[in-house]
């Protein structure tokens, strides 16, 4: 947390996010008479910390079956299958 008289910088941004999840933010936010963005940033500084503290990933992803994984898609970037899924191209196309 930064000190009193310290001005925090903040980074607008989009995310995705389940409609079921994003009701339960927006109940907790009105609940406890704060914002939306408080409620998550408070969320991802609690995951943060838990990661943090783990040390080790939650778990490992390993590709399974025949001829391993699709052209194009790479499992360590979110960010990669995110624009492969949503330029709405048949995975059988990337084949």
């Amino acid at each position: 947390m930064p000190s009193s008289g310290t001005k925090m910088l903040t980074v607008r941004t989009t995310v995705r996010i389940d409609d079921e999840l994003y009701r339960r933010v927006k109940q907790r936010a009105a609940s406890e008479r704060r914002t939306v963005a408080a409620v998550l940033e408070d969320a991802v500084r609690v995951g943060m910390t838990a990661r943090e503290s783990n040390g080790a990933d939650r778990f490992v992803l390993v590709a399974t079956g025949e001829g391993g994984l699709q052209p194009g898609v790479e499992l360590s970037s979110n960010a990669a299958l995110r624009e492969i899924l949503d330029e709405g191209l048949d995975i059988d196309m990337l084949r």
